[in-house]
Formats: C-alpha cells, structure tokens, sequence
C-alpha cells in the first residue's frame, strides 16, 4: 500500500477530518489531500514522525511506506542492508 493510502485509511478509521489532520500537522489542507492521493511525494522525516504519532502508526512502518530509511537508520546504511540481504538469503535457502 502506498504511503497516502495508509494515512488516509487510517486517519479515516480514528474519524479524524482531512481539515484537522492538516491543521495538527501544521501544513495546508490541499498539500495533506495530495499527499493521501498520492499526487505529491511522501512529507519530510519531521511531517512522517508527527502523522505516526497522530495516527498511532508504527513510526518504521510510516517511514517504510515512504520508502525511505528512518533518520536513525541512516548513519548505519551499510549495515541495513547487509542485515537485510542475510535475511534474505536465508530465506531463499
């Protein structure tokens, strides 16, 4: 699933408007209804953190869907992916 389809299923679920939900991020409405259509990329790091928060999604999982590695991650790339690549190869034995 894409990144807006999460939120926007999600937001819609906790019966949250799309007006409130850009107003507790404070970015606009129209910005927040492209996002969750999926015409405009995935917001920055501080915007994917504070919609996790908000919605109560696993922060990882947001930042997944964003696809893009949490900012915690990222100073640790090479060891991502070789931990990402074992597990892999394991599971095509």
């Amino acid at each position: 699933m894409a990144f807006g389809d999460v939120v926007r299923l999600r937001r819609t679920e906790l019966e949250i408007g799309l007006n409130d939900m850009a107003g507790r991020l404070g970015i606009s409405p129209g910005y927040w209804s492209r996002i969750e259509r999926n015409l405009d990329r995935p917001p920055s790091d501080e915007i994917v953190e504070r919609t996790a928060a908000i919605l109560g999604i696993p922060l990882d999982r947001l930042f997944i869907e964003a696809k893009r590695l949490p900012p915690d991650m990222r100073q640790d790339m090479g060891q991502v992916v070789l931990a990402y690549r074992r597990m892999r190869n394991l599971r095509l034995r």
